[in-house]
């Protein structure tokens, strides 16, 4: 980046008191942190820009196939590529340095039978001490941007100011600096899973308590790294986080609630989604210039035979990711009213005085519709389904699938990575992003994750495939069918931690020994196919 100066910063980080919609009010004390800072060239934040811009290089119109597949099959000059990571998968370093434990760390360490070989989190691949050798790993495929969480618990290990820590800021300030020093852009996810524990002991969020502990976390980000980081993601995958976490209790933070837990953490990830987004329009994009979104998730679907009826699919699709991005990009900023509708009935039947699905005051709704600058999802894999055509039994708990009466299942003909769950359905990934055009009016989309699963051979020809067959469809939906897609990210850079499947299934473009001390990163054959895809702006014969 040319000739640097080294000049000494002080960044004061101000406590103040914060009152929320609930009543809440924390206080911190004030935290005088001393770093070194990098005067550098301005950097040009392209992935910002591209999630900002107007819609102009599509109309949504379907092309009808117009495009010269021989000739123009090749990504936009403004489409940018990227990869992924999240802080307690990759970061070791569990309590070094004033860390505080997080849900994952209270998972792993007392339920140690829930993880595949007991493994942890605890070393992983050691990013917070080999932070660099990512980094040089981004910068050899080329990636444009680097998707990364910031440890909340690292951060602020009691979930709010007064307990800053000051070693988790000079970390994130030298991972950021040093991505900006080797052109990539920093992409921040604020909650990757790992909510901090001694929130999660207040009640998480299953209690409105939640929303202000999150306003004051991303008051900090802001304040903290805001002006280097432009592209931020309050939360990572709503549904599956509050489904497994909060429902079925199968992962962390392990609450048994089923029925009630799931959709109480879905309203207080919205409402505390739709703090920051309004705290950052109205103290900090004047000057910082930003933009936020929220990474989505889920399936799409296909009829499960010749005789169901869309209505099916469509319901599978509103139940999983319209639960979340209705209220965010829909008309009225509400839950999708077959959940309503759905929900009520099937709480009445149960005897209760009011819906287990949260209801939104027409203030809230007005905050959550449109507090998001772009869309962000991640997509793996697509199901075949059909509608549970019997009767409701108020007697058996209630649950999301219970309420949504979807019978999912997986056409024989589809392979299947590591990860039991992983079926290869690339055409998925056209379909549901023609399905965000046709609902919600062509949003800006970005591609947080897709990635595939398996041993961790440095042949990975399976993974090439996967990707290949994936970004033809992205290409598809942007030249034929006018969707407007600004980038994609692989998941993952490297072979890191895989939640309950510890590192018995590995997604990374490079290889982890985690066994070997060293834990270096080796490039497998993808890094290079995904290198060939940035160089060439094309799809490359494999």
């Amino acid at each position: 980046m040319g000739r640097r100066c080294r000049l000494c910063a002080l960044l004061l980080v101000v406590a103040v008191n914060l009152t929320g919609p609930y009543g809440y009010i924390t206080t911190g004390l004030p935290y005088l942190i001393e770093r070194e800072r990098e005067v550098v060239a301005p950097f040009p934040y392209p992935l910002r820009d591209a999630l900002s811009k107007q819609q102009q290089q599509s109309d949504g119109i379907p092309r009808n196939g117009t495009v010269d597949a021989a000739h123009d099959f090749r990504f936009p000059a403004e489409f940018l590529f990227g990869a992924a990571t999240a802080a307690y998968q990759i970061e070791g370093a569990w309590n070094a340095d004033g860390k505080g434990p997080s849900v994952w760390d209270t998972l792993t360490h007392n339920h140690p039978e829930l993880v595949v070989d007991a493994a942890t989190g605890d070393v992983a691949a050691n990013s917070y001490a080999l932070y660099k050798r990512d980094v040089e790993a981004l910068e050899t495929v080329g990636f444009d941007y680097y998707r990364f969480s910031i440890g909340w618990s690292r951060l602020l290990p009691r979930g709010d100011r007064s307990s800053l820590n000051p070693a988790a800021v000079a970390y994130y300030n030298a991972l950021i600096d040093e991505l900006l020093a080797h052109g990539i852009e920093p992409v921040v996810t604020m909650l990757h899973y790992d909510v901090p524990q001694y929130l999660q002991n207040l009640g998480g969020f299953a209690s409105p308590l939640i929303v202000d502990y999150f306003r004051e976390y991303a008051d900090t980000l802001y304040a903290t790294f805001g002006d280097r980081v432009k592209v931020w993601i309050t939360h990572n995958e709503p549904y599956d986080f509050c489904v497994e976490g909060y429902g079925t209790g199968s992962t962390g933070p392990l609450v048994y609630a089923t029925g009630v837990g799931e959709y109480l953490c879905a309203h207080y990830v919205l409402l505390s989604h739709a703090a920051a987004y309004h705290l950052y329009q109205e103290r900090y994009r004047e000057t910082q210039g930003g933009t936020i979104g929220i990474t989505l998730s889920g399936r799409y679907y296909y009829p499960a035979t010749n005789t169901t009826p869309y209505e099916t699919v469509e319901r599978a699709i509103q139940f999983q990711i319209g639960w979340f991005a209705d209220p965010l990009f829909g008309a009225d900023g509400n839950y999708p009213a077959v959940m309503v509708e759905e929900i009520a009935q099937n709480s009445a039947l149960e005897g209760r005085t009011r819906s287990r699905l949260p209801t939104f005051t027409s203030a809230e709704r007005a905050l959550v519709r449109g507090s998001a600058d772009f869309f962000a999802y991640n997509y793996y894999s697509s199901r075949l389904a059909e509608l549970d055509q019997t009767d409701y039994d108020p007697s058996v708990p209630p649950s999301w699938r219970r309420d949504a009466r979807i019978v999912q299942s997986v056409d024989p003909g589809w392979s299947r990575a590591k990860s039991t769950w992983l079926y290869v359905v690339p055409e998925g990934l056209r379909g549901i992003l023609n399905w965000y055009r046709v609902r919600y009016g062509n949003p800006t989309v970005l591609i947080t994750e897709n990635g595939y699963s398996d041993d961790g051979q440095l042949d990975d020809a399976q993974r090439i495939d996967y990707y290949a067959r994936h970004l033809n469809a992205v290409l598809s939906a942007i030249l034929l069918d006018g969707c407007n897609v600004a980038g994609y990210t692989a998941w993952s850079i490297i072979d890191n931690f895989e939640w309950l499947r510890g590192y018995s299934e590995k997604f990374g473009l490079f290889y982890v020994n985690f066994s070997d001390p060293s834990l270096q990163r080796v490039p497998k054959a993808s890094a290079n196919f995904m290198k060939r895809v940035i160089t060439t702006r094309s799809i490359p014969a494999y």
